[in-house]
């Protein structure tokens, strides 16, 4: 039984990344309009790989998810608390902030609703026509399960990417990586900035060496979208489309079927 178990877990260990060895590959881009970070975005997707998977369920061998925050053409605004949900089942990623919610809408609707009518302005969308904030903080986090499973089974991804909007201060937007145990893959990565108002930036993330995302932590700008925006002090973000790649099941779930596995094994022996 024991030698069953173990070799069971070293099976699975295999499976674990070595965080110390992470070499991330990174694509990133930059600039005044949408299509100064069209071809950023089309390396990444390229490396990720084909298909984009839409709302089938998995577990599924390979391809990408994709958020537009559009809806099929949605273009009113729509507000919703934490965790937000909408895509859990059908794209396996649940968003949720330190905040009070999140509102999809385009930039007069995030004027309206922060009372500030500068961000009509501020803000551009980069696959029209709506954008994603947090409301009461400037931070979201993304976890993943199996599309189809209504969260009940928690997934990892292995690459990440988020087009935003308006980041003019350099450090200001980062995003950072976890893996299984919460650990992170090293330190914050840097979105790229660009001065001046409705400019798009583009970061991507891709682990190749067996690394496994299960949380995504992304702080866009250094305040919460809010009345008082003060040029130069302030750096407001809001996000457009996330890329990612498929969900797959987390290393944990293995061990615990090779874990049964090996039970059932050992159960059918018979006793001497």
């Amino acid at each position: 039984m024991l030698r069953t178990l173990g070799a069971a877990a070293a099976a699975c260990a295999l499976l674990a990344p070595d965080v110390g060895r992470a070499v991330p590959i990174q694509f990133a881009a930059t600039g005044a309009a949408a299509a100064d970070i069209q071809s950023g975005v089309d390396s990444f997707v390229s490396a990720v790989g084909d298909p984009v998977n839409g709302n089938d369920p998995g577990p599924l061998p390979g391809g990408r998810r994709r958020i537009d925050w559009d809806g099929g053409g949605a273009t009113d605004p729509s507000v919703v608390g934490t965790p937000f949900t909408g895509f859990e089942n059908i794209r396996g990623a649940t968003m949720t902030t330190p905040g009070t919610g999140f509102i999809q809408g385009d930039p007069a609707a995030l004027a309206a609703q922060f009372a500030n009518p500068d961000l009509a302005d501020d803000f551009a969308a980069f696959s029209p026509l709506r954008l994603f904030v947090p409301i009461d903080s400037n931070v979201t986090d993304v976890t993943f399960s199996i599309p189809g499973t209504a969260g009940a089974t928690a997934a990892t991804v292995s690459a990440f990417g988020v087009v935003f909007s308006d980041v003019d201060v350099a450090g200001s937007t980062t995003m950072q990586f976890f893996t299984t145990g919460d650990v992170p893959l090293g330190d914050p990565f840097e979105v790229p900035a660009t001065a001046g108002d409705a400019t798009f930036s583009f970061l991507g993330v891709l682990f190749d060496a067996g690394e496994t995302i299960t949380r995504v932590r992304i702080t866009t700008g250094n305040a919460a979208l809010g009345p008082a925006d003060v040029p130069g002090e302030i750096d407001v973000v809001a996000m457009d489309d996330f890329i990612y790649a498929e969900p797959v099941p987390e290393p944990g779930t293995l061990l615990l079927l090779a874990v049964g596995l090996a039970g059932l094994v050992a159960g059918g022996r018979p006793r001497a």
